[in-house]
């Protein structure tokens, strides 16, 4: 029995809560400890279900995150393999890293927020809490991934600033991958549509500082989730 069989026959129980979570931290910690090399090919998803007593689907999630964080690829009709483990433990996301995004979006939204409560229109605050209504009752990952960038999308629009609109525009599907990948894990979207509601709040008294604050808090909380997930420690 090889190395690979070993592991495989060594049988492990997880919680039921955040299994996705728990799956993707061993397989991650596995893959940068060398016990997969690059090049190999991982289990398949029923073997690896059946070594941790969780369905296929959440192994799925799983080994989709891996992919986000470029542990892995996935060949279509082959399986799963590891990538090259070295590099800066970061996230990418298209061209930009999950650094490049949080160090950015700080600058950007945190004042698109307190400028959008200045200036938003009646439209634009009804527009922002239908959003939130949206939020919080749906119940698919992708539709709300989608939501959640209409929603900082909106807030950009809404400061009237043209610099901030065009910046979060162009970042919008690294926001969307990222938002995904956390999603995926914990209570972290019920996390965000409190955050969110605290945000519109200020912006609908047209409250500059407070705005300015429940964004930043809502940034803040986005990388410290993945700083955990990536095993990094937050700023």
């Amino acid at each position: 029995m090889n190395d690979l069989e070993n592991w495989l026959s060594d049988s492990a129980i997880l919680s039921r809560k955040s299994a996705s979570e728990l799956v993707f931290e061993e397989l991650r910690n596995l893959i940068l400890s060398g016990r997969f090399a690059a090049g190999s090919k991982l289990p398949s998803e029923a073997k690896l279900a059946a070594k941790y007593g969780v369905s296929r689907p959440i192994v799925r999630e799983a080994l989709r995150s891996l992919q986000i964080l470029g542990l892995t690829e996935t060949r279509t009709g082959s399986g799963t393999y590891v990538l090259a483990a070295a590099g800066d433990g970061d996230i990418r996301y298209g061209d930009y890293s999950a650094r490049d995004l949080m160090e950015a979006r700080a600058f950007v939204e945190v004042s698109a927020a307190g400028w959008a409560a200045l200036r938003r229109t009646d439209d634009e605050l009804s527009r922002l809490l239908q959003l939130c209504d949206r939020m919080e009752q749906e119940e698919d990952t992708g539709a709300w991934v989608r939501l959640d960038s209409d929603f900082h999308g909106l807030i950009a629009e809404a400061s009237k600033n043209a610099v901030f609109r065009d910046i979060v525009d162009d970042v919008r599907e690294a926001m969307a991958q990222q938002s995904g990948l956390l999603t995926a894990f914990g209570p972290r979207r019920e996390e965000s549509n409190e955050e969110h509601r605290a945000i519109v709040e200020a912006i609908r008294k047209g409250a500059e500082a407070e705005a300015e604050a429940a964004m930043e808090i809502h940034l803040k909380k986005v990388e410290a989730a993945v700083s955990r997930i990536i095993g990094a420690e937050p700023r």
